[in-house]
């Protein structure tokens, strides 16, 4: 058994893309149109991923639009996906530069939380050992849920 990808639907296709590559950093690998299905489908991986994605090696994550509205509600339920980074601190300052809520900041140097447009929690992990304790984050209350 392989892991292949975790699906999060979609209200809008521009936003998501915003949120998820312009801003986390993920890298747009395929798209796949669907007129009989009326859905889009967007797959994206992290940039350390994209060539082993490309190849069907790593898991990425499926971005489906259904052309047909749809209010979906939940998505804490869904869990969350999350992302190894370099520094910690850097990604939520630039994420928060951004215009994204970090949710859950970095005060501990090693874990944060963010929400995409449609409500899907987002957790960011430092790679390898804890960062030491920083401001603005150690102080830096939760805002909202994650």
């Amino acid at each position: 058994m392989r892991y292949l990808h975790t699906m999060v639907r979609v209200r809008d296709i521009d936003e998501s893309l915003d949120f998820y590559c312009t801003k986390l950093g993920l890298e747009e690998v395929r798209r796949m149109d669907s007129e009989a299905g009326r859905y889009t489908l967007i797959f994206l991986a992290a940039p350390e991923d994209v060539d082993t994605a490309k190849a069907g090696g790593a898991p990425m994550v499926e971005l489906t639009y259904n052309w047909d509205p749809e209010d979906y509600q939940g998505g804490r339920n869904f869990g969350h996906l999350a992302y190894a980074v370099d520094d910690i601190y850097e990604t939520c300052d630039r994420l928060a530069k951004g215009g994204v809520t970090i949710n859950r900041p970095p005060r501990d140097g090693h874990m944060a939380f963010v929400r995409s447009p449609d409500g899907i929690s987002i957790e960011i992990l430092q790679k390898g050992e804890a960062l030491p304790k920083s401001e603005p984050w150690a102080s830096m209350p939760n805002t909202g849920a994650w």
